[in-house]
């Protein structure tokens, strides 16, 4: 996306987008469509995608028969939290050892 910014800072908008704006262009939408269709496909295996910039995906869930949200952040090896429908990142709580079948 910096580069297509870039070409098309230095263009002149009279002679149209270049080749090499038209090649950025078509790639960002390539990719574009690409993150599209795994945010469509988390949907469909019952994710909710929370954004780029915090990096997290909740998976609905249950916990002593409550619906809950399992939630996994960008950088963690796997899931190990959980928080309520309500409360969302900020009421997150470690997974209790008996769920994990550790311990």
């Amino acid at each position: 996306m910096a580069k297509y910014e870039l070409v098309a800072a230095q263009a002149r908008p009279e002679w149209g987008e270049s080749t090499e704006q038209l090649a950025l262009r078509g790639r960002i939408e390539d990719i574009a469509r690409q993150i599209n269709d795994f945010l469509l496909e988390l949907e469909r295996i019952g994710c909710v995608f929370k954004g780029f910039e915090p990096g997290l995906v909740d998976f609905y869930g249950k916990l002593d028969g409550k619906e809950i949200f399992w939630c996994w952040k960008v950088g963690e090896e796997k899931i190990e939290h959980w928080h309520e429908l309500e409360t969302g990142y900020a009421g997150r709580q470690p997974i209790p050892v008996t769920v994990g079948g550790e311990g």
